[in-house]
């Protein structure tokens, strides 16, 4: 499959809502194979930049390619931003967009390890010179720890059973490719879920787990805030409820601070949010799902940054 072949979830949507100037500065948290940083640079004027990053080295030759002055392109987490615009000497920028999906040719090349699609060695690494494959922490980790990771970031309601067939299975010899371990899980799920394979939501969790999807998250939504001019803006597109509920509890905060009950306070001593919410969570249309099944989960939520 060609790795441009991948199809952008909610591009339009995205881009429109960063509210782009033309000579103004954007970063595309997560480059891909590069959709969103397309359609910034077709509405940037000459003066205008975007700033890329992605962990997958294949993502960021992808942006090399491009050959457009107007892109930087950084092989880092969406965390290493701050490191990132300190390098660049760029002091604050228009607009941030994070797609937190994982690219269809990252999921479709075998060799990565995200899908039980096909078989192919249990990597599952964004980066693959960072930290432990999939395959060496199952080898490694506890039947409890096992059993909690897929619970926690799968959500998945048979976490026991799976981790306990796992530990059964790796005692008589590793678990190494992505079709073995689908194959363990589909044996210890006792029921399924129209339409979804019983291994979905471990290999989610897993992916999650190695990835420190959710922690880099986590530390990153105030990073991009900071680094927001007043009136930028924050774009986030995710693909599950638990990177959902980060994002939507953080913008809250942000938009929202909490003020002590009893606390007599006269509306100009009122704390002020950082944070304005832009319009209602957008999700794909009946026709994007339809041309684009991964489409399917994805959840658009949009902040600009208020004046300090």
């Amino acid at each position: 499959m060609s790795h441009d072949l991948h199809k952008t979830v909610l591009l339009k949507e995205a881009v429109d809502a960063l509210d782009i100037k033309a000579d103004g500065i954007y970063v595309d948290g997560t480059f891909g194979r590069g959709g969103h940083s397309r359609e910034m640079l077709l509405r940037l004027g000459t003066r205008g930049r975007v700033i890329a990053l992605d962990r997958d080295p294949q993502a960021v030759a992808a942006a090399e390619r491009l050959g457009d002055a107007r892109l930087t392109v950084r092989r880092a987490r969406f965390s290493a931003l701050p490191d990132v615009l300190r390098e660049l000497a760029v002091k604050g920028v228009d607009g941030v967009l994070l797609d937190l999906g994982v690219s269809s040719p990252q999921l479709d090349e075998a060799g990565r390890g995200f899908s039980f699609k096909q078989d192919g060695p249990l990597d599952m690494r964004m980066d693959r010179e960072d930290g432990l494959s999939a395959a060496q922490w199952l080898m490694q980790a506890s039947e409890k720890e096992i059993g909690e990771v897929i619970k926690t970031y799968g959500e998945e309601r048979f976490a026991k059973q799976i981790a306990r067939a796992i530990v059964a299975a790796r005692s008589q010899r590793p678990v190494e490719r992505t079709r073995e371990l689908a194959e363990i899980v589909a044996k210890a799920v006792p029921t399924r879920e129209p339409r979804q394979d019983p291994a979905t939501r471990t290999f989610q969790a897993l992916r999650i787990f190695i990835n420190q999807e959710l922690e880099e998250l986590e530390m990153t939504l105030p990073q991009c805030v900071a680094c927001l001019k007043p009136g930028g803006r924050l774009v986030v597109i995710s693909f599950h409820s638990l990177e959902d509920r980060i994002v939507k509890r953080f913008m809250t905060r942000l938009a929202k601070p909490e003020v002590p009950k009893r606390l007599p306070l006269r509306d100009s001593e009122m704390p002020r949010g950082e944070l304005r919410l832009i319009g209602k969570p957008v999700r794909p249309d009946q026709s994007e799902v339809q041309g684009n099944p991964r489409a399917r989960s994805a959840i658009m939520r949009v902040a600009e940054r208020l004046a300090a």
